[in-house]
């Protein structure tokens, strides 16, 4: 069959064509569906089409070029990606196959939402995505074994880093300040011990610290208290509610006598840290309460001129505590620093409280005058009036 029996349009020649693919035919429909592109070069269906009579005749080439053909006029059809990313992984080209199913898996909507067809396709995308990463991951690691061993623990952490998100094992997650955010610090997700040598004489203050926590009955009040009107977001679940709970004996750089009277072992110990001072917005400390079966939602802070420290009290099985890229366990009496403006989330998936006392330092990376310089300036700018907070309601 021939263009000269079915019509010279681009529609009836594809319609002829389709004919004859279901036909079996596909020779011929290619034939017709290529004279259909050629009359309309920005028909997408009809290089879609070309490349599956191409496909069925086994004709690699020609369909690699069909879907060329479509995807130069929308580089982000999903239908000609996919398609694109089968043919390389049939051919073999494995190495392009994982470039095109990546690309399907950034356009693809999540696999929850996606109809039965194409669950299959994204489904597989992961799978595929993921054995060739890891398979990358493992020659990479048998190779540079010898040179990473050599790398000093400090440095092997960033190193590892590097190459994890190399080889597409995790991402690198940068600052989300929602105040200040000052420049150039490095966005590290848990600070080296090295930063703070007064870590260790606070943390033998732990047992005395977790008697207090534990001898609270009161005065616990909801960490996430939204605004009236406010509307629904991540921090829903939590809102008003003692799942998390917080006790504070600092609060926005203002000490609180009678919380600190309670726990004078815990205000004893905090003498002895070079706690964070903002006027107005630090230091901050909290014994933090995690009830059972309880998830607090990825999140970011205020700003990373801080440094948050978590001194675990009360920890059972199943808590967990992710900073970016990196999940660590809480140990009871082993405190964790990390910058909070880098995404983070916790969770306690027991059947127990979880205890975390929570402060505020410095961030390691800033100078004494770079520290004086922040001073002065939150003090001109609730000074200048242009702060809706400094002056109460």
């Amino acid at each position: 069959m021939t263009s000269g029996s079915v019509g010279t349009t681009p529609h009836a020649l594809n319609s002829a064509g389709m004919q004859r693919l279901n036909a079996g035919d596909a020779a011929a429909a290619a034939e017709l569906f290529a004279q259909a592109a050629a009359l309309d070069p920005n028909g997408l269906p009809l290089w879609l089409n070309l490349a599956k009579a191409r496909r069925a005749m086994g004709d690699d080439i020609g369909e690699g070029a069909a879907l060329a053909g479509a995807l130069s006029i929308d580089a982000r059809d999903l239908t000609a990606l996919i398609r694109s990313a089968e043919r390389l992984e049939r051919i073999g080209a494995l190495a392009k196959a994982l470039v095109a199913w990546s690309g399907v898996l950034a356009v693809a909507p999540p696999l929850a939402e996606c109809t039965v067809p194409l669950r299959d396709a994204v489904a597989h995308a992961s799978g595929f995505v993921a054995a060739r990463n890891a398979a990358f991951a493992a020659d990479i690691d048998t190779a540079i074994a010898p040179a990473l061993a050599a790398v000093p623990v400090r440095e092997r952490r960033r190193v590892e880093a590097a190459l994890d998100a190399a080889t597409g094992r995790r991402r690198i997650y940068a600052n989300d300040c929602a105040g200040l955010h000052f420049p150039f610090l490095p966005a590290d997700e848990f600070f080296d011990r090295d930063h703070f040598p007064w870590l260790a004489a606070f943390e033998a203050h732990t047992p005395a610290i977790r008697a207090e926590a534990l001898a609270l009955r009161d005065g616990i009040k909801p960490y996430v208290a939204m605004p009236s009107g406010a509307p629904p977001n991540k921090w829903t679940p939590l809102d008003g509610s003692l799942d998390w709970g917080a006790y504070h004996l600092w609060q926005d750089g203002a000490a609180i006598p009678a919380a600190i009277a309670r726990c004078p072992a815990t205000a004893a110990a905090l003498a002895t840290v070079p706690q964070a001072d903002l006027p107005g917005r630090a230091p901050t400390v909290f014994f933090s309460i995690l009830q059972p079966r309880t998830l607090i939602p990825p999140h970011t802070g205020v700003s990373n001129t801080r440094t948050i420290i978590h001194l675990p009290l009360v920890v059972p099985p199943g808590c967990g505590f992710r900073v970016g890229g990196e999940t660590r366990k809480w140990v009871e009496g082993h405190a964790l620093a990390f910058d909070d403006t880098i995404e983070h989330e916790a969770w306690n998936d027991s059947d127990q409280i979880r205890i975390v006392l929570i402060l505020d330092v410095w961030n390691p990376y800033l100078t004494a005058t770079e520290r004086s310089v922040l001073q002065d300036f939150y003090r001109a700018a609730d000074a200048s009036g242009h702060n809706p907070e400094a002056n109460g309601p």
